[in-house]
């Protein structure tokens, strides 16, 4: 599992270093997906193919399933989970909260994954019963926190529907917790609960993809991560905190029917 951490932190660095140089000059949206304000920029078509191009000349015989291309099969029992850039939009204007996310599967389990940030020059990284580790310090997420003191970290969807839901829900959930965080990248959010930077994170509409590898780093540092009622992490919904305080959110959250759209 070493050797996947390794590998899939050496791809996601140069990956990001990528994006750093190329980015100034990046002006175009190539496209867009769900709706109008679903972007898709040039440098996530070239950042994934980077990426792509990278572990299929070091693994020749393992999957590949990207946000942007698609899955790719392989052999060997292996896949590699791709975001190429988390949190588009903040990449697009300007923001640094971005991250380029690659996560390691072993028959069907996540054993291995990298979030680079690069902007901040930060990579977590994390191996399956190994732990979490940003540079050379292992995270922890907080602990013993109750809801009422929670920095609670969230997004919203990009169809108007699922906004106004979005909004009734948290309408319900601001006045329950210390504050709520948007900073519109899924990885780099979960990561943050890895990290003690939040409590607690839950978010409709996210994909395996942006959650996969920040998912592992989160775990290794203790947090708890799935969806309502004993579901695993779903596009539905997927929620991340410490022992306790998931199961108080959960709780919150659940009567308030956040699964739902307009």
């Amino acid at each position: 599992m070493s050797d996947f951490v390794g590998l899939a932190e050496d791809i996601a660095r140069e990956a990001g270093d990528m994006l750093l140089a190329k980015r100034p000059a990046m002006s175009e949206v190539v496209e867009t997906k769900s709706s109008p304000t679903d972007v898709v920029t040039a440098l996530d078509k070239a950042s994934e193919e980077l990426i792509r191009a990278r572990i299929l000349a070091a693994r020749p015989g393992d999957a590949i399933l990207g946000e942007e291309g698609g899955e790719a099969r392989g052999d060997s029992g292996v896949r590699w989970v791709v975001d190429p850039i988390d949190g588009t939009v903040n990449f697009l204007y300007g923001l640094p909260d971005w991250a380029v996310s690659i996560a390691v599967e072993v028959g069907g389990r996540i054993v291995a994954g990298v979030v680079n940030v690069a902007t901040r020059g930060e990579v977590f990284t994390a191996a399956l019963g190994e732990g979490a580790w940003l540079g050379g310090q292992r995270l922890r997420c907080n602990t013993g926190v109750p809801l009422a003191q929670a920095l609670v970290a969230t997004g919203f969807g990009y169809l108007p529907g699922r906004r106004e839901v979005q909004g009734q829900v948290l309408a319900s959930v601001l006045p329950r917790v210390r504050d709520i965080r948007r900073g519109g990248s899924c990885a780099i959010d979960i990561c943050s609960v890895a990290a003690g930077r939040v409590d607690a994170y839950y978010e409709r509409g996210v994909n395996y993809w942006d959650y996969a590898a920040a998912g592992l780093v989160a775990a290794e540092a203790g947090a708890r991560i799935g969806g309502l009622h004993g579901r695993p992490s779903n596009s539905d919904l997927t929620l991340c905190a410490a022992p306790g305080l998931f199961e108080e959110l959960h709780d919150l959250l659940a009567p308030l029917d956040p699964e739902r759209d307009a």
